[in-house]
């Protein structure tokens, strides 16, 4: 679930090169602080994946709504014991 949740978020990155730095820039608009910067396209995408695993692990720790992509969504359930 976590795996095509980020998969599908990740069809929706945008990439573009900064000449004036020779890197890449990239984001993932719908998610605000999720971006990563580097050398060649590979890694900048790597980087992305990697901001993104925790920027969604961060958001369940501290019980925030993730929003829902292309129809897959994580949600927190509260789980009481008996």
């Amino acid at each position: 679930m976590l795996t095509k949740y980020i998969e599908a978020a990740l069809k929706h990155a945008k990439y573009e090169l900064l000449e004036e730095d020779n890197c890449f820039y990239g984001e993932i608009p719908e998610f605000i602080g999720v971006y990563a910067t580097a050398d060649n396209l590979e890694s900048c995408r790597n980087e992305l994946v990697e901001v993104l695993e925790e920027w969604v692990l961060f958001r369940i720790y501290k019980h925030l709504d993730l929003p829902t992509v292309d129809g897959h969504e994580l949600r927190i359930i509260k789980y009481i014991a008996a």
